[in-house]
């Protein structure tokens, strides 16, 4: 199959496009046909070795944690997915090698759902890992409720967007930061803009004189300390960007692929709740350039890689709804 990989760290000029060997299909894998792949922060942070010290790397390394498409080999032990069931997944394993940004990924089926229906494969795409991550700290770990007030840092990029989307679903009040330029998309998606900077605090008491009942940080640094002074009484602090927050009392999160949370992000998708902005499409040749732009920073949204999809040579479409792909060689093998 084709693919991006790397085989040591470093940056943008490490990944390399070309021939990988096709994945095994595990007892409780899903062999998925890859349409389109997010690109997260995480992956150049892999690329660059900075999980080293808690995911170790086989390389050469297949990037890429995000994905949508289309089901062509259910494993042995896996009665949940037929083949030609469109999915989406948060493919994260306990180390790097077999990652998405490739014609077909190995998943593991406790990382995926049923994709949304309605939904474009490259908006799908972008779903599972900043959805989860929104999903997961405001639901689970600042136990977001209706009425409260909750803050939302860089409520423009990939996890702030979902975030605002989803705390304004729980009937929460959001209060998002973000650039002037961003304000007026930060509304669409039902927060009450601010700009970040110097004088933050002040900005955010000016809407919110009591405090906020929750702050969800993606920013780190100094940002914590004016989160944690904008705390109402008994408000909560979580942030995915700096384990020091637990210095100003509050709590240090980390994605988590969870089946059940998938796929209750397709639900809300599915209902419009929620929606992912797709800033910008890379081809899968083109990864490190996709790479490049979201280190930059700057992102509205998400930017997805595509891969061209054709039925595999030799392959004839079978089933009731004729979107199952078998091979004409074996059954249920691409």
């Amino acid at each position: 199959m084709k693919g991006i990989s790397y085989r040591r760290y470093g940056g943008p000029e490490v990944l390399e496009y070309g021939e990988l060997p096709d994945p095994k299909v595990g007892p409780d894998q899903v062999l998925v046909k890859v349409r389109a792949a997010a690109v997260n922060p995480v992956d150049w942070k892999c690329r660059e070795g900075l999980l080293e010290p808690v995911l170790d790397a086989v390389f050469p390394v297949v990037p890429g944690w995000d994905v949508s498409g289309i089901v062509v080999q259910p494993g042995l032990a896996v009665p949940e997915f037929a083949v030609g069931d469109e999915v989406i997944g948060c493919v994260r394993e306990d180390f790097l090698s077999r990652g998405t940004f490739a014609e077909y990924v190995a998943a593991p089926v406790r990382t995926l759902a049923r994709k949304p229906r309605g939904v474009s494969f490259e908006e799908a795409a972008g779903l599972p890992l900043a959805g989860l991550t929104a999903y997961q700290v405001l639901v689970r770990t600042l136990r977001v409720r209706r009425g409260e007030t909750v803050l939302v840092h860089a409520a423009a990029g990939g996890v702030g967007s979902l975030a605002v989307q989803i705390a304004a679903h729980l009937g929460a009040r959001v209060i998002g930061t973000a650039g002037e330029r961003n304000h007026e998309y930060v509304r669409t998606l039902g927060g009450e803009p601010v700009t970040y900077g110097e004088g933050l605090g002040e900005r955010v008491r000016g809407i919110a004189p009591d405090g906020v009942e929750a702050v969800f940080d993606t920013v780190g640094g100094d940002t914590l300390k004016t989160s944690a002074d904008l705390l109402a009484p008994q408000g909560r602090l979580a942030s995915v960007a700096d384990p020091q927050v637990r210095a100003h009392g509050g709590r240090y999160c980390f994605v988590r692929p969870d089946a059940e949370d998938l796929s209750r992000l397709s639900e809300l998708a599915e209902q419009g709740a929620v929606s992912v902005h797709v800033q910008q499409v890379f081809p899968l040749e083109c990864a490190a350039d996709a790479q490049r732009l979201n280190q930059e920073g700057r992102t509205r949204g998400k930017i997805v890689v595509t891969v061209d999809w054709e039925p595999d040579e030799g392959a004839v479409w079978a089933g009731d709804d004729e979107r199952a792909l078998y091979s004409t060689s074996q059954e249920g093998t691409f």
